[in-house]
Parts: C-alpha cells; structure tokens; sequence
C-alpha cells in the first residue's frame, strides 16, 4: 500500500505539458522532426535566409536557395546539417552555421486519456521518451483511476495492446518501462472494485488491489461480525457470458474485480 502511495505521488510531481512548445522553449537536439512540426531555421549573419515553417504532411520544407528539403524523420541535430551541407555544397554560404528551434510540436505526440489529472495529447520532445515520462507530464493518474495504464499504438506496422502495472515499475525485476512511439494513446481506467455487504462491519465498495485474497478483502471490510460466519461466505462473479454465477470460495482463492462478496448470519 505504500509503494503505490510513494509511486502515485511521484506521478503527480510532472510538470503540465502542452501540445505546443512555447516559442523559444527548448526541444532537445535528438527530438525527432516529424510532419505539422513549426521550426525556425537561422543562419549566423546571413539573416535573409532566417525562415519560420511548417513541415509538411511529405516531410519537407521549401527553403531559400535550396528550394524543397526533406526534414521529417530527422533529429534537429540532422537536419542543421542538412542545411547546412546544402548551402555549402551549392556555394551560397562559405561556413554556415545553422540553427534549427523548433517552435510548435505537432508531429510526434501521445494521447492520454482516462482518469489522469489531465487529459490531452502531449509531445515527445526526445527520443526515447517513456510511459512514465508522459504520464507525469499529464498530471499522473487521478484519484479513482487505476494502477494499470494501458498502451496501445503500433509497431512495425502491427496492432499494440500492452497493459502496465505501474506500481511495478519502480521494483527490482518489475514491468518494463516502454518507450512510447508517434500516435500512441494511453489510457487510464477507473480503480477496480469489489463490494461487501452482509455480516461485515463495515459493508460497502474497497478498492481492489493487485493480489488481493477473500481473506484481505474481508479484513478490509473490517472483518466478520458476531453473527457473521465463513461458512455463509459466498461470491457472486458475472461470468464471460454475462451471467452471475455464485461460488463458496476458500479464504486464500483471489478476488476479481467487480466481485460482490456476501457473508450469512449463523443460523447457530
């Protein structure tokens, strides 16, 4: 319980990100240009071939001198250079030195949606950017949601489904930290569930942690009453097909979400 309190707090500790960058904010050099990118490219004492563009859909900007080059799919390390070859190959410029800031990111970005503090889609400024780095960015997840973060996209042109526990990240041997791609969405759902009510002293909804037994369920519950016995236990479980099936579990036998557990007065 307090692992996932320390890790929940650390999620919340991300600074709020935007879909833009603000003009003169700072992309990392190995920020990968993608199409919708807004770039301002500047050459040191040539100013008329300063330029502020967008990349196109195709990847390419319209240069002067140059006319159209391809920046998409190019660190911002690389394509200064390509400029920069470019106008000393073609004679324009002796020694250019070329800047590119990148001004709008707009063509590598993540949706993040579900229970997190806030919703949105988010840039990944750098290459390697995990799922915890965007997920501290949308203000981690929200009161309510739960622990798991489900990632979907694409890799190497196949569907992605990868659910992460994300109280595991942080232990030794946990869940592997994925590094997130252009157009991934991940996505937060509500906490699971289990319900109590019967002989129990204190009935109502708990929250289901990973792991959970019948036993800790029922000890959360604040344990049975004089009247209550564990032989009157019963779960009450929607199957795949929708239909609820009732079961007389063992203390030790895990709970699943949505379970409603039901304990009988003693008829002794």
């Amino acid at each position: 319980m307090l692992s996932l309190l320390w890790v929940a707090a650390f999620l919340m500790i991300g600074p709020a990100a935007h879909s833009q960058a603000a003009p003169g904010s700072e992309v990392k050099r190995d920020y990968v240009l993608g199409p919708g990118d807004v770039v301002r490219v500047t050459v040191f004492q040539n100013p008329d071939l300063s330029l502020e563009t967008r990349i196109s859909e195709t990847g390419f900007i319209s240069y002067p001198l140059l006319g159209q080059v391809k920046l998409g799919g190019q660190s911002v390390a690389t394509a200064e250079k390509t400029l920069a070859d470019g106008l000393r190959s073609g004679n324009f410029v002796r020694q250019p030195q070329v800047s590119v800031l990148v001004m709008q990111v707009r063509g590598n970005q993540v949706s993040v949606l579900g229970m997190v503090g806030k919703p949105g889609r988010y840039p990944l400024e750098a290459e390697g950017t995990k799922l915890t780095d965007v997920l501290a960015q949308a203000g981690g997840i929200a009161v309510g949601g739960s622990d798991v973060v489900v990632l979907t996209g694409q890799r190497q042109g196949k569907p992605l489904r990868k659910e992460v526990a994300v109280t595991t990240l942080f232990i030794q041997g946990g869940t592997e930290d994925p590094v997130l791609q252009n157009g991934d969405v991940l996505y937060v759902d509500r906490m699971p569930m289990v319900y109590i009510y019967g002989e129990v002293q204190r009935p109502g909804v708990i929250r289901l942690e990973r792991g959970m037994s019948v036993m800790q369920a029922l000890a959360t519950g604040g344990g049975l009453t004089a009247r209550g016995t564990e032989k009157g236990l019963r779960v009450h479980r929607r199957g795949a097909d929708g239909k609820i099936v009732v079961l007389q579990p063992a203390m030790d036998d895990l709970v699943q979400s949505g379970d409603v557990l039901y304990v009988r007065e003693s008829i002794f």
